[in-house]
């Protein structure tokens, strides 16, 4: 089993992933300040608590950006350089490539992106593969950007195992 941890980041809050690659059952889930993820990921990567990383990268459109989209570039960046060790580099995903490996187009929406991976890991389960307190299901406290930093770990863990996304 490789454990992959996908982010997606953001200026302030980051949400992450954790995942077995085999399963890619969800391990440890959240959304946090930024100064809180460096900690972690520098723990995991010290104690060898992750074996792969991928990072959702800001792409270009063409279009004017503000200044939270520096600060997120920044982040990726400081989160790269604490995994960077020997050859092995964070790979940088970019919204389109997880948009295609997903839902095998790039005009996917996030809703549509989040409604495929319930269809592929929790078809059927109640509350969108949530479960309940008392039975929880395989998206347990997965809320809001969580479902991206997944779809992100996802796309590596499955380039890591072979597999091929839906495009």
């Amino acid at each position: 089993m490789m454990r992959v941890l996908g982010i997606d980041p953001g200026s302030t809050h980051s949400a992450y992933a954790l995942i077995d690659s085999e399963t890619c059952r969800p391990l440890s889930v959240g959304k946090i300040d930024n100064h809180q993820l460096r900690r972690m990921l520098r723990e995991w990567v010290a104690e060898d608590g992750i074996d792969r990383l991928a990072i959702e990268m800001v792409e270009s459109y063409g279009m004017a950006v503000g200044r939270e989209v520096f600060h997120t570039c920044v982040w990726i960046g400081r989160y790269s350089e604490i995994y960077a060790h020997g050859d092995e580099a964070a790979r940088l995903l970019g919204r389109p490539s997880v948009k295609l490996h997903h839902c095998g187009q790039r005009k996917a929406k996030d809703a549509n992106i989040t409604q495929a991976i319930i269809d592929r890991f929790a078809p059927g389960e109640p509350n969108r593969g949530k479960g309940t307190k008392a039975a929880p299901g395989w998206f347990h406290g997965f809320a809001a950007d969580m479902w991206q930093a997944y779809a992100v770990a996802v796309v590596l863990a499955d380039q890591i195992e072979g597999r091929e996304g839906v495009a």
